[in-house]
């Protein structure tokens, strides 16, 4: 049998003259179908076989209002700029995962002691600051000593005060506690400085040094330029990828941060599509966002509060005053005005009614034995039992002696000469029948007579013997009848402080709405955030509309027990319980969770019954986020910086990778 033989190449080339134009059109379709299905089969196992997954590459600009001043994270823990960028340059020994929870950063290895105070650390291998410089155990006691010295002026000083650091090693090192602290890893996510950069600048030099816009860091990112005005505005900082990072470099290949003087030129800057990202507190009620971006919220372990100063207001001191006003709060027209509002905008729930400052669906813990929900006529009551009544205009006033000037004190009698005789004398000159005298300062004679006068005409019943002598009967007649206590009207009005931010300003005017129904008067006054933190530093405000972010290992001692009421503790009210003291300490001090749980629960109940605050919403952060940004999945964050916690699995170009 004669092999089969294939047509040569020439052979096919003439195929096109041998064929009719039917077979032409046939042959031309069988080898479109024909490629066709080969595509098709090609590109199936291909896409079967592989995925879609990150790819190097792009560029990301947030967008802020106002400007950056030390990319330290010695100094930058007060401004929100500030700590986004340090969040970017730096690292720490420990830091947070997409839900929130602490886990191991520069540290390799960590050791509790069994008493819990004393950590011990061990540092990965291969970790390098920016400039190629390897990361130490130095590098770490160098920046607690800094913080720890009063002369650099740390805001992070009273966390690391009654800590002592040593070097074990060049990757290691142990801190001691003085006292147990079940919450110490969160102070562990403190971003290290390099000492090789820091060490030579003196304390009155270093929130000086061009390093606190230029930084070195450790982390994913590292700086590149910034641009500045002629003005010396800063208008933007530019961040690349760093590529020897310990952890898996980034993918995206540029960050820049954008600043503006004013929150309508970031308004305008996004619409078109120069920014790609930024915080919704830049939007007004009533503005919306392109179309472009999408609205990422993230839970926080924060709640908004009215904090009552009882060392500045006097209203405050009364607890009929603090309960009236949390019965006269309804939080829920609060929360349901702020969600139509954000809301429907974002399209997320962001606000939650808050009845206690351990935030117990947050944190797992029990609700409250106690809430105050919104009760008029409770309000009304415990107002009118503190003696404030409504005036003719609808607001509440109290009538109060005012102690006079001056009283009679001392006994006096013939031969006295003093100022106390001068004004007896005036006293009784009031009455022509009594004593028509002269005014000598000297108890005579004339005095005598015009003293036994005023007793028989005034004290009828006083015995003989204390006739013509002032004793303590006359002088209590005396004071009633010549100096009696004036009365002074004191309305019940106070000064509610906030941040000048829209939907603060918003919560204020609710709040005073609804208290000005009960006759209570409030004045309002907005302060930008630099402003503001003198006045909270000297405690200088009636009441505070305020939020206090807590950690995601819940200690609640810095704002709540009476060694934190002056500054740098957070102590917002003064607030001062034996009880509650007790339990914090015990709280934070223990490393039994349930009893850690039990203190806190107990705690918040104390806390409650003295009412030194109005609790009143809890709200997450919602952040504005380009489309084109993937691997944005963070749940829960510390604080707003902390949306950065996975900036490595952010991403804009994709590619295809085998399975």
């Amino acid at each position: 049998m004669q092999p089969i033989k294939l047509p040569k190449f020439s052979q096919w080339k003439r195929i096109f003259k041998i064929l009719h134009k039917k077979e032409k059109i046939t042959f031309l379709v069988f080898c479109i179908l024909t490629l066709a299905s080969l595509i098709f089969i090609g590109t199936s196992l291909y896409l079967k076989n592989t995925k879609i997954v990150p790819a190097t590459g792009g560029k990301y600009i947030e967008g802020a209002v106002g400007q950056p001043r030390f990319l330290n994270p010695i100094y930058g823990e007060t401004n929100d700029i500030d700590r986004d960028l340090i969040e970017l340059i730096f690292s720490g020994l420990m830091s947070y995962d997409n839900n929130g929870q602490i886990v191991k950063d520069l540290t390799d290895d960590y050791k509790i002691s069994e008493d819990g105070k004393t950590y011990e650390f061990k540092l990965k291998d291969n970790i390098f600051w920016h400039d190629g410089k390897s990361l130490t155990s130095e590098d770490v006691v160098f920046t607690i000593k800094t913080i720890q010295n009063s002369d650099y002026k740390s805001p992070l000083r009273a966390n690391w005060l009654e800590v002592e650091s040593e070097i074990i090693s060049e990757k290691s090192f142990r801190l001691r506690l003085k006292a147990p602290y079940n919450a110490f890893l969160e102070n562990c996510t403190l971003k290290i400085i390099p000492k090789h950069v820091w060490e030579s600048i003196l304390p009155e030099n270093f929130n000086l040094s061009f390093y606190n816009l230029q930084p070195v860091g450790s982390g994913p990112y590292k700086f590149k330029d910034l641009r500045q005005l002629d003005t010396g505005f800063i208008k933007s900082i530019n961040l690349k990828s760093n590529r020897n990072y310990y952890k898996n470099p980034p993918h995206i290949s540029d960050i820049s941060f954008i600043f503006f003087e004013g929150k309508e030129d970031l308004i305008k800057a996004a619409d078109s599509k120069k920014i790609d990202g930024y915080s919704t507190v830049f939007l007004d009620n009533g503005l919306s966002f392109s179309k472009s971006f999408s609205a990422r919220y993230f839970s926080t372990p924060r709640y908004f509060a009215v904090f009552f100063n009882e060392q500045k207001s006097e209203f405050f001191l009364d607890k009929k005053i603090r309960e009236a006003l949390n019965y006269a709060t309804d939080k829920k027209e609060i929360v349901d005005t702020l969600e139509a509002t954000y809301a429907k905008k974002y399209n997320t729930n962001v606000f939650q009614i808050v009845e206690s400052p351990i935030l117990p669906d947050f944190f797992g813990y029990k609700e409250p034995t106690n809430i105050y929900s919104a009760d008029i006529e409770k309000t009304k009551s415990l107002l009118d039992s503190a003696g404030f009544k409504k005036n003719d205009n609808g607001f509440r006033e109290k009538n109060i002696d005012k102690k006079p000037a001056f009283q009679f004190k001392t006994a006096l009698s013939t031969g006295a000469k003093s100022k106390e005789v001068e004004e007896l004398q005036k006293c009784l000159l009031k009455d022509p029948d009594i004593y028509q005298g002269d005014v000598t300062g000297y108890f005579g004679s004339a005095t005598k007579e015009a003293v036994t006068k005023f007793q028989k005409k005034y004290l009828p019943d006083l015995g003989t013997k204390y006739l013509g002598a002032v004793g303590k009967s006359t002088r209590a007649k005396l004071n009633e009848l010549c100096t009696p206590p004036a009365q002074e009207t004191l309305p019940l009005q106070f000064i509610l402080t906030t941040i000048n931010q829209p939907l603060l300003v918003q919560v204020a005017n609710i709040l005073k709405s609804q208290w000005e129904k009960v006759g209570i008067q409030v004045e309002i006054k907005a302060l930008s955030i630099q402003d503001l933190k003198p006045i909270i530093k000297e405690r200088d405000y009636d009441a505070l509309l305020y939020g206090e972010s807590l950690g995601m290992l819940f200690d609640p001692y810095p704002f709540w027990h009476s060694s934190q009421k002056i500054d740098p503790g957070l102590n917002l009210t003064g607030y001062e319980n034996k009880d509650a003291d007790k339990l914090l300490k015990e709280g934070r001090e223990t490393l039994d969770i349930e009893e850690k749980k039990e203190n806190y629960e107990k705690f918040q109940d104390v806390l409650i019954e003295d009412i030194p605050a109005i609790f009143l919403y809890n709200s997450g952060y919602t952040y504005l986020i380009s489309n084109k940004i993937k691997g944005t999945d963070t749940k829960r964050i510390v604080d707003p910086s902390k949306r950065f916690s996975n900036i490595e699995d952010w991403h804009i170009k994709t590619k295809r990778a085998w399975k």
